[in-house]
């Protein structure tokens, strides 16, 4: 085990945080369910153990803890925040977070789960590619889909599920359709053309995962786009299905961290950050959330290995979006997506 190693740089970070740490609560937000449980019972106890620091969980999912910080302003009483990319970049212009000190773990962080100015950092890689049902592929004949220009195949029309643009994974589609067609996120208009002329093939705008997740394990949709971990899951309980990585890249989704700004506890929190980002916390980390590790020294068994995205292969292949554009657009583009798409 790597945790006594990892723990030295954590134990040189909180050596002036001074004699009266272990009277001190560190309050981190972070997500429920699994991960929850993953911090109380297996991340959270030996970071007090060593440190001394008590460390209370909270809960909510990511807007909900950007609604806290957001209420709170001025008179934080969380100090360290884990969010989703999207609404950490709502976060940071809000001026919520503060910069991630330069510390032993961060600096075996892939670039690309950094942020330009330090805000944030990244916890953990999603990726949203294809997912295909593996029987309906060999009952038909069909190759193995490699593009996201299969989705354009007429063999698949009627069998195509994709997320609308109020979910993320519809929103990554279309951000990426304009890519691949000319535009991007600062011209949208490309990406209007070629779901407009995907959607008649498409047998489900689907908002829902539960509903999602029975149209591909079925076969009643044969190909449709979704994250890795969605895809994790569904594997899990024994459905037919695969995830792949689009040979033109697929979408990056991040899990990220911050220090907030003004918060109690400022030394403390820059520490429990870098330990989150140890290789030991890492592999916690992904085996909770089905995200992929962003501290390059994580080692996980080859079957989490398999299901997530993991070493620098498969980081190269994720693609990351301009988030302050697309949120800056969202709205007007989700009016556009139900006159022009989803009509």
């Amino acid at each position: 085990m790597r945790a006594h190693i990892s723990f030295l740089g954590i134990l040189a970070m909180t050596a002036t945080i001074g004699v009266h740490a272990a009277d001190s609560t560190l309050y981190v937000a972070g997500f429920g369910g699994d991960v929850e449980k993953a911090f109380r019972d297996k991340i959270i106890p030996p970071f007090e153990a060593k440190t001394g620091v008590k460390v209370v969980y909270v809960p909510g999912n990511s807007t909900d803890t950007l609604a806290k910080l957001q209420a709170q302003k001025g008179r934080q009483s969380i100090s360290v925040a884990i969010i989703d990319d999207a609404p950490m970049s709502l976060a940071i212009q809000a001026g919520l977070c503060a910069k991630v000190e330069d510390g032993p773990n961060s600096a075996n962080v892939y670039p690309s789960a950094k942020r330009a100015n330090g805000e944030a950092i990244g916890l953990g890689y999603g990726a949203t590619g294809l997912v295909y049902n593996t029987q309906a592929f060999a009952k038909n004949g069909w190759p193995t889909p490699t593009s996201w220009k299969d989705l354009e195949d007429k063999r698949y029309a009627g069998k195509i599920v994709i997320p609308p643009i109020t979910n993320g994974f519809g929103l990554l589609a279309l951000v990426m359709e304009a890519r691949l067609n000319g535009g991007g996120e600062d011209n949208i208009d490309p990406g209007f053309s070629k779901m407009k002329s995907i959607a008649p093939s498409v047998l489900d705008w689907e908002p829902s995962p539960g509903k999602m997740a029975e149209l591909l394990q079925t076969g009643d949709a044969a190909l449709g786009v979704w994250g890795n971990g969605r895809v994790r899951a569904l594997v899990a309980q024994g459905a037919p299905v695969k995830f792949v990585y689009p040979k033109e890249g697929a979408l990056m989704i991040l899990s990220e961290v911050c220090p907030v700004q003004g918060a109690p506890l400022q030394q403390q929190a820059q520490a429990f950050i870098q330990y989150l980002l140890s290789p030991d916390v890492q592999a916690i980390f992904t085996q909770a959330t089905g995200l992929g590790p962003v501290n390059k020294d994580t080692k996980l068994p080859p079957a989490v290995a398999a299901d997530v995205v993991y070493g620098p292969e498969n980081v190269q292949k994720l693609i990351r979006t301009d988030i302050i554009v697309i949120n800056a657009n969202r709205m007007a583009w989700t009016g556009r997506w139900n006159r022009e798409v989803e009509k």
